[in-house]
């Protein structure tokens, strides 16, 4: 399901994006965002990657726009769904408008890795993942594992 808006950068706010930098970290993401840590929030995180031209950063109430470019294949792998990964097409143009965790507004658009990672924590806070985007062939390779993960999370 689609998270909520953030109506406040309030101190709870800022306790749960420390403890998703921990996470982040110790699962050595790029990014995460809050429906993966069980917040229904419009809120996701990305981990400073000087190679990929990624720094840290936190993303609050995001907007996506400028989608540009071809769907390029890419195979993302996503900290909520262990072991499963798969080709999923996105533009590889975008821009991002977000609030920081000082409640300021700010505008990014990248046409390299860090454009992949946004629509990637993006479609966490639209209620998607990465099987929802799979090619059939992937969906159908990770069958197995997806419905392992549903059998561990008594679903």
């Amino acid at each position: 399901m689609k998270a909520k808006a953030i109506p406040k950068v309030t101190s709870s706010i800022r306790d749960l994006i420390n403890e998703m930098f921990e996470l982040m970290r110790e699962e050595e993401g790029a990014g995460l965002a809050a429906p993966q840590v069980g917040e229904s929030l419009r809120l996701f995180i990305t981990e400073a990657r000087p190679d990929e031209e990624i720094p840290e950063r936190v993303f609050i109430n995001p907007v996506l726009s400028k989608l540009d470019g071809d769907l390029i294949p890419y195979d993302e792998g996503c900290l909520s769904l262990p072991e499963i990964r798969g080709l999923i097409r996105r533009p590889t143009s975008v821009a991002i408008d977000a609030l920081d965790l000082q409640g300021n507004a700010f505008h990014l658009e990248s046409d390299a890795f860090p454009a992949r990672v946004w629509q990637h924590e993006f479609d966490h806070l639209e209620g998607l993942l990465i099987i929802d985007r799979m090619t059939p062939i992937d969906r159908l390779r990770n069958r197995k594992a997806v419905k392992l993960l549903e059998r561990e999370a008594g679903l």
